[in-house]
């Protein structure tokens, strides 16, 4: 399935409206962003409803079939792994129409055993992305009701991979990546806002590319990624290198005419450097921009076609993480939507008792793997050096890193 160009054009648009605010170093996903803000408002009343058909850019009506369709999208894009999750607490009803919409076994439970339902979370943000984002993004807290999340992973090779280099860069030398490539047309220069911006395409083999983009010195940096969000959409014309004059032609980049000992044809010398960035966004802090002012006001009642559950949303976070290196890119983002029960009165009290047992290993086991229908034991063993807990989190994303 091929999501509509409404569709992609809106969950560019968020990325673009995320992009004017970078100040500073940083990665992440409109898209990841982009579903959960669809279902959200599919389940919306009032005024969070219409603040989220606004950030969505798409009307409230159309946006559960919307998100729906970005997902099916993601799962059909070849180097990326795309997963949606929902747990709720056992206490919350799911509205029917509203599940009826999301994938078949996606629902799980939260137990109220924070230690438990922590370490699942985490080993499903793990597995999701390929163990590059190690814990989902929120401290689970007593009221936590509701949790929707996105996972994502891409990864693309190069189909000209770059050789090292040392890369002057301000007052230090830096990892450098340097590569030539027949033709010119692989870089283009565009007008925005800011400026001209260069724009130069990093083509990988699975159809994933990356566009490297260089503005003007005293460019912001949103202005010149809000530029190359533009330059996909179509929004804002780029000139490729082939029709570029002889000279300066773009921030970064010149074109000069050589004579040669035999003929070549025309080529680009690309040089960068490697990078890897992590960051971690509280998407509350711009809450507007997002259409979650309202949702996460404080009071209940936003989402009744979610529950009818007294729901407010308590958090919103992404991680995120991407590496450029002379071989491909690897990025991966999980997105949080957390709602907690509001009203304490409202909650359904126990009519039912029940037995918990608690069972601790924490000193050297046995352990059998046995088939059930024969008995037969396929495997045995002895447990006596579990595997350690790191002592430091995967890199970037430890418990209490700073947020942006």
């Amino acid at each position: 399935m091929r999501a509509a160009d409404a569709v992609i054009g809106a969950a560019n648009g968020l990325t673009a409206r995320w992009a004017a605010g970078i100040r500073a170093g940083t990665v992440f996903s409109g898209a990841g962003v982009w579903p959960l803000l669809a279902l959200l408002a599919d389940g919306a009343a009032g005024a969070a409803r219409q603040e989220l058909g606004a950030a969505l850019g798409l009307p409230a009506g159309q946006a559960g079939a919307a998100g729906r369709e970005l997902l099916a999208a993601l799962e059909e894009i070849e180097g990326l792994e795309s997963a949606l999750g929902l747990w709720t607490a056992r206490t919350v009803e799911l509205r029917e129409g509203w599940a009826a919409g999301l994938p078949a076994g996606l629902h799980g439970v939260l137990t109220g055993d924070a230690a438990a339902d922590r370490g699942a979370l985490d080993a499903w943000a793990e597995r999701r992305t390929g163990g590059v984002i190690g814990r989902l993004p929120v401290p689970l807290r007593p009221d936590t009701s509701l949790l929707l999340v996105t996972a994502l992973a891409l990864r693309t090779d190069w189909e000209t991979p770059f050789k090292g280099d040392l890369m002057p860069w301000r007052e230090h030398d830096r990892a450098g990546l340097t590569r030539t490539r027949a033709g010119l047309d692989e870089v283009a220069v565009a007008h925005g806002p800011g400026g001209a911006v260069t724009v130069a395409t990093v083509r990988g083999t699975n159809g994933l590319d990356v566009l490297l983009l260089l503005g003007e010195e005293e460019a912001a940096p949103g202005a010149v990624v809000g530029t190359g969000v533009e330059v996909v959409s179509g929004a804002v014309p780029a000139v490729p290198g082939s029709r570029l004059p002889v000279g300066p032609a773009g921030p970064g980049l010149r074109l000069e005419r050589l004579r040669t000992v035999r003929p070549e044809p025309p080529a680009l010398t690309l040089r960068t450097v490697e990078f890897a960035l992590t960051a971690h966004h509280d998407l509350l802090a711009r809450a507007e921009s997002f259409g979650l002012a309202t949702a996460a006001d404080g009071t209940p009642g936003h989402f009744p076609g979610i529950s009818a559950a007294p729901l407010g949303l308590a958090s919103a976070r992404q991680s995120a993480t991407a590496t450029f290196s002379a071989e491909g890119f690897r990025a991966a983002a999980v997105t949080l939507m957390e709602a907690e029960w509001l009203g304490w009165e409202d909650r359904p009290e126990p009519r039912h008792g029940t037995t918990r047992a608690h069972a601790v290993f924490d000193r050297p086991f046995g352990f059998l793997a046995v088939h059930r229908g024969t008995g037969l034991v396929l495997a045995a063993g002895w447990v006596d050096d579990p595997k350690r807990f790191p002592e430091d989190f995967p890199e970037g994303f430890p418990e209490d890193s700073p947020e942006d």
